[in-house]
């Protein structure tokens, strides 16, 4: 069966409340309308048309990397003359036409494939993807009588067809020459637009093969008009995401308060709780615990990590074993090797920390190099910037790095040296060698004494005067 696809991006969705139209609200990590041409182009056809009115060149930005042409709708004069507007780009084309509302991310291509074979295995002329919703809902009804099939839309439907269960979903599948019957679609007098809908019912009309199909799982066919719609298809996902992983072995606790992103993979025997965010383009391996209010994205979790409370991990790599935390953040570049430590309140930037490394507590790592089983002291802090360039640390394997240390980048700490704490470091230490940089250190005897008796004088009370009069 030969193939092409409309999909109707061209209203503003003013029930949004928003700026910007409502196809480039975003559904986790990606725009509404990039949701549904992704579904679409699954389904390869020969032509995907993309309907547009405003923010032309904002929707072809968004659509850049999508096999996809553009049709401009001149007026925003309903889904009907939408669809005419794509005419000049389906010019030629001999075959079966999907068409679907840009407005209808959590489409699946599944359910497109199995709509596709039912339209073709009942050869029909038109077919529709009809669903049952829950609850009050504003959807067109699809009346089924002695005139054949059609579709009422929820304004101009009589209380007893707002009874009526089954509704439109605003997916389509039509004969090419069909498409012509747009010319005979009149214009609707409460709203002043020329609905799609009206298609069906001249269709059907006319003697064509009309269909509806019922599919399950409401959800998938929901429109998003509100902000509400988005949260709720924002949930859909996410739900649907923590069933798969449980049934791949992952552990949640309170799966309710987690959040992933499509892309996210999570390996078998992870326990992930409350609180945390993974993804995009975020993988955790297996046996891994993440614990409460912590955000990976767009990193790699090796096998077996701990990552510890309220912690923050970007564009980084965590090899298997490591402890990542509490309240520590990696910065983008970050690697962190095989049972290294990053402890608490420690930040990595764009930095190699060896396997066995540890840095426990307090410390400053950037455009560092440190090598393995290094010890870093609390409070270390690499001095990387200069005011105009970024400079390299090297801290060799079994180094021994005392609390706070400061090294004045760039300068290279060599194997099995160590650092006396409290130093500041601007040149390179040999390897198995002790660096260190303090003022020598001077005890005044009696200073105390002395302080008491100067400010006494400038008081006019001696010391014990004073004390006496602030009781």
């Amino acid at each position: 069966m030969r193939l092409s696809a409309v999909i109707l991006a061209a209203g503003l969705g003013t029930r949004m409340k928003s700026s910007v139209p409502k196809v480039f609200h975003r559904l986790y990590d990606k725009a509404i309308i990039q949701w549904v041409v992704e579904a679409v182009t699954s389904l390869r056809p020969e032509r995907t048309v993309v309907v547009i009115g405003s923010h032309t060149a904002a929707v072809k930005g968004l659509l850049g990397d999508f096999p996809c042409s553009f049709a401009f709708q001149k007026e925003p004069l309903g889904t009907g003359h939408a669809l005419r507007s794509a005419a000049s780009a389906l010019k030629g084309f001999e075959g079966t036409v999907l068409v679907i509302s840009g407005d209808t991310p959590l489409v699946k291509t599944a359910s497109l494939k199995r709509f596709l074979a039912l339209h073709r295995r009942k050869r029909e002329d038109l077919s529709l993807i009809s669903f049952v919703p829950e609850g009050s809902h504003c959807y067109g009804r699809i009346v089924r009588d002695g005139t054949g099939l059609r579709i009422v839309e929820h304004r101009d439907a009589s209380e007893s067809q707002k009874a009526i269960r089954e509704v439109n979903s605003g997916i389509y599948a039509v004969r090419s020459d069909l498409l012509g019957l747009l010319r005979h679609v009149a214009r609707n007098e409460s709203k002043g637009e020329y609905y799609l809908t009206d298609l069906v019912g001249l269709a059907s009309e006319k003697g064509y093969r009309v269909g509806a199909h019922v599919f399950d799982d409401p959800m998938q066919f929901i429109g998003i008009n509100t902000r509400e719609d988005l949260e709720q298809s924002h949930q859909y996902v996410r739900e649907s995401l923590v069933s798969h992983w449980m049934a791949q072995g992952v552990t949640f606790f309170d799966a309710a308060r987690v959040l992933l992103y499509p892309d996210t993979r999570i390996g078998a025997d992870t326990t992930i709780y409350p609180n945390v965010c993974l993804g995009p383009r975020t993988e955790i391996g297996s046996g891994c615990v993440v614990y409460p209010n912590t955000r990976v994205t767009d990193s790699r979790i090796g096998n077996g990590v701990t990552i510890m409370d309220s912690t923050v991990i970007e564009s980084s790599e965590v090899r298997e074993g490591a402890t990542v935390g509490p309240f520590a953040r990696l910065r983008p570049g970050s690697v962190i090797g095989p049972s290294a430590k990053i402890g608490n309140f420690v930040e990595v930037k764009k930095s190699v920390i060896g396997a066995g490394t540890k840095a426990s507590h307090l410390s400053y790592l950037g455009d560092a190099e440190i090598g393995e089983k290094v010890n870093i002291g609390a409070g270390t802090i690499t001095c990387n910037y200069d005011g105009q360039s970024k400079h390299k640390t090297v801290i060799e394997d079994g180094a021994f790095i005392g609390s706070d240390t400061q090294f004045v980048a760039p300068v290279t700490v060599g194997a099995g040296a160590y650092v006396g704490a409290g130093s500041t470091i601007t040149r390179d230490v040999p390897p198995r060698s002790l660096g260190v940089s303090r003022a020598t250190q001077r005890n005044i005897e009696g200073w105390v004494a002395g302080r008491s008796a100067r400010e006494g004088k400038k008081s006019g009370h001696p010391p014990s005067e004073r004390g006496k009069r602030r009781r």
